[in-house]
C-alpha cells in the first residue's frame, strides 16, 4: 500500500488544498488528516456520512476524587508539583484536570484512598465518507499533548479502511513544522511532498523538512507554491531541494481563487477547473504518481 505525506515547515503553505485536489484527481485513495491539533481537510471535502460514531481517543491518566472520606489533611495538595489540587470550602479535595499530569503522587499521599487515577479522554477519532472516498481525521482535546499517538491512530485506521475498501493509496495531510506529530505522520511512508513558499523563512522550513526526511529515510519531493511572488527565491528553494536529494515536481502560481474555493467548500479543480493553478496541480499530481509507483 502506497502512502504519501504532504508536509511543510509551517502552517498556511497550501498542504490541505493540495491534498484535497489530489483526492479529487485520484478517485481511489483514502485521505488521512493528521493535523490533529487543527484538522481542516473535512471543511473542504465535506463528509456526507459518517461510517461510525466518533471514537474517543484515550491517552494518559488523571486523578479523580471521590465524594466522601477526605480528612482535609492536604497531604495530596502538598505532594502535587503541578498545583492541580486544592481544598474546597467544604473540606474536600478538588482536582483541576487541565493541570493534572497523571503522575499519581497525590494517590500515594492520600491516607484514605480518596484519590485514584483514571484513563482520560484526550480527543476523538472520526471516520467519514466524502465525495472522493473515505476520510479519517482526529481532534485533540484542549490542553492535551498526545498528538503523536493520535496521529498514529488516524494512520492505522486509514490503513484498515484502505484494506477493507481495496484502495491502494493513502494521502496524508501532515501537520506543520517538524515536531512529534510530523514525525508520526512521516515514518514508514513511501514519499513526502514538501510544500514550500518563496520566502526566507520558507527556505529555512524546507531545509528542516528535508533533514527530517533524510533522518527517517523517507523519499522527499518538493513543490513551490506561490512561486511567482518571488521567482528568485523559488529558484533557491528548488536548488535547495535538489541538493537535499529531493525531486522537484513543479511550481504553482499565486491564485486568488484558492480562498474562494475554500469558502465554497470545494477543491480548486472543482471551483476553477480552467485556472492555471488547477493545471499546475494536475501536472504535479502526475509526477507524484510516477514517483511512488
Amino acid at each position: 500500500m502506497k502512502q504519501i505525506t504532504v508536509v511543510s515547515g509551517k502552517g498556511g503553505t497550501g498542504k490541505t488544498s493540495f491534498v484535497a485536489a489530489f483526492m479529487h484527481l485520484s478517485g481511489s485513495a483514502v485521505a488521512a488528516d493528521c493535523d490533529v491539533d487543527a484538522a481542516n481537510l473535512h471543511l473542504i471535502l465535506t463528509p456526507t456520512a459518517e461510517r461510525a460514531r466518533p471514537e474517543p481517543f484515550e491517552s494518559g491518566y488523571e486523578a479523580v476524587a471521590s465524594t466522601g472520606g477526605c480528612l482535609s489533611c492536604e497531604k495530596c495538595v502538598r505532594a502535587c508539583r503541578f498545583d492541580a489540587l486544592r481544598m474546597t470550602a467544604g473540606g474536600n479535595v478538588e482536582v483541576n484536570g487541565l493541570l493534572c499530569e497523571g503522575c499519581g503522587a497525590c494517590v500515594d499521599a492520600c491516607p484514605r484512598q480518596v484519590l485514584s487515577l483514571v484513563e482520560k479522554t484526550a480527543g476523538e477519532l472520526f471516520v467519514s465518507t466524502m465525495r472522493f472516498g473515505p476520510l479519517v481525521h482526529g481532534s485533540l482535546a484542549i490542553g492535551q499533548s498526545a498528538s503523536g499517538k493520535l496521529v498514529a491512530l488516524v494512520r492505522a485506521r486509514a490503513r484498515e479502511i484502505a484494506v477493507i475498501d481495496g484502495r491502494d493509496l493513502i494521502l496524508i495531510d501532515g501537520p506543520p513544522g517538524v515536531g512529534c506529530p510530523v514525525i508520526a505522520s512521516l515514518t514508514g511512508v513511501g514519499a513526502a511532498l514538501a510544500v514550500a513558499e518563496p520566502t526566507v523563512s520558507g527556505l529555512h522550513d524546507l531545509e528542516r523538512v528535508l533533514a527530517l526526511c533524510g533522518h527517517f529515510g523517507v523519499r522527499p519531493m518538493v513543490v513551490v507554491n506561490k512561486w511567482d511572488l518571488n521567482p528568485e527565491m523559488a529558484e533557491k528553494l528548488e536548488k535547495t531541494g535538489r541538493q537535499g536529494g529531493a525531486e522537484v515536481l513543479g511550481r504553482v502560481g499565486f491564485d486568488g481563487t484558492f480562498p474562494e474555493a475554500l469558502a465554497a467548500g470545494q477543491t480548486i479543480l472543482e471551483y476553477a477547473p480552467q485556472s492555471a493553478a488547477a493545471a499546475a496541480l494536475k501536472a504535479v499530481w502526475e509526477k507524484l504518481k510516477e514517483g511512488v509507483s
